[in-house]
């Protein structure tokens, strides 16, 4: 989740009134952005191990994943994941290599082997043999993505109609409410989706 902005509003927040509603300033100031790396443990609706930083790029998503495997370092570990180029870096494929003990020759980056492309860093990440290994959901289907519900549930619940003064306070807002989640809250989501009819 990129782009989380720390807004402060520029007055203070009108309370309820008979006859009223609340009335929340709507001018702010910017005090900058954060990025949350997150992850949604499915079988417990819990929310592990995340990153927020003032940027996604490959070593912060490869750090990130390195952070999780931690918590559990000898489990297996499938994480679902969309098309995003971070998705399917060298790092990636540097990091499940040593995790996984995989004694091989990865190659080069955009000239041999498994480092050669996204294409072939894609089935090495997402090869069902290895201890870790990347589910890559199709383009434009992100609802299947558990992690993006739950991070609805983080706007709707504490960003929408907060203020936050800093990155600082917004990252420790953000924190404590993962924790707080985790404690009072999480459970596995309930899947309704039925799938699209069939049309003849």
């Amino acid at each position: 989740m990129t782009g989380i902005q720390a807004l402060e509003r520029a007055d203070r927040t009108l309370p309820m009134k008979p006859g009223r509603i609340e009335y929340q300033e709507f001018e702010y100031i910017r005090h900058g952005t954060l990025s949350l790396i997150a992850n949604l443990e499915i079988a417990t609706g819990t929310a592990i191990a995340p990153t927020l930083g003032p940027t996604r790029t490959e070593y912060d998503f490869a750090n990130h994943i390195a952070n999780t495997i931690e918590t559990n370092p000898d489990d297996e570990w499938i994480f679902l994941v969309d098309q995003l180029n971070i998705h399917k870096s060298a790092s990636l494929v540097r990091l499940v290599a040593a995790c996984c003990q995989i004694d091989t020759d990865l190659g080069v980056k955009e000239q041999k082997g498994i480092l050669k492309s996204m294409e072939s860093r894609a089935a090495f990440l997402s090869d069902a043999s290895h201890r870790i290994r990347f589910v890559y959901i199709p383009k434009h289907t992100s609802w299947l993505n558990q992690i993006e519900c739950w991070f609805s549930i983080l706007v709707r619940r504490l960003l929408r109609r907060a203020s936050f003064s800093s990155t600082v306070q917004l990252s420790e807002r953000i924190l404590e409410f993962i924790d707080y989640f985790n404690r009072t809250m999480s459970k596995p989501f309930q899947w309704k989706y039925k799938g699209c009819k069939k049309v003849e």
